[in-house]
């Protein structure tokens, strides 16, 4: 898995790097949730650490399918710093490990306090309407 960092193209947004790779995962300092209404849903994963076991799973279980969540328009945040007390941390409100699937209108699709596998995730979001209408509108397309 690629983390981005914040020394990483600095004239490059976060958001235009996933939009470049969407394997990329970033820190929940550098992506905004207004930048991704209506663009992205974001799934955040908090930990009070990185080397919660959690934590440590959770990415594992996503390595395997990151592909599979770019083609749901799905970018990755981690959040493992309870004292930055991020945008993301602040309305979320984890406690200790938490994953968070946020929809693209903003709300908050999923909550999970354990670990959830790629195919699990992407079940979650095949269910959620605007999901149902991108698939429909991409075999309208031919794609």
């Amino acid at each position: 898995m690629l983390l981005a960092t914040a020394g990483q193209a600095q004239d490059a947004t976060a958001f235009e790097r996933w939009q470049e790779d969407q394997t990329l995962t970033f820190d929940a300092s550098e992506v905004s949730k207004s930048d991704l209404q209506w663009i992205a849903r974001p799934l955040v994963i908090f930990a009070d650490t990185p080397n919660d076991p959690r934590f440590q799973q959770q990415m594992d279980l996503l390595l395997s399918g990151l592909d599979d969540l770019g083609e749901r328009d799905v970018i990755v945040i981690t959040d493992t710093d309870p004292e930055a007390a991020t945008e993301w941390r602040t309305t979320l409100r984890p406690r200790g490990y938490m994953m968070a699937l946020v929809a693209k209108d903003g709300r908050v699709a999923l909550r999970k306090p354990a670990p959830w596998s790629v195919r699990e995730l992407s079940r979650s979001i095949d269910k959620m309407p605007l999901r149902q209408q991108e698939i429909s509108d991409r075999r309208l397309a031919g794609e």
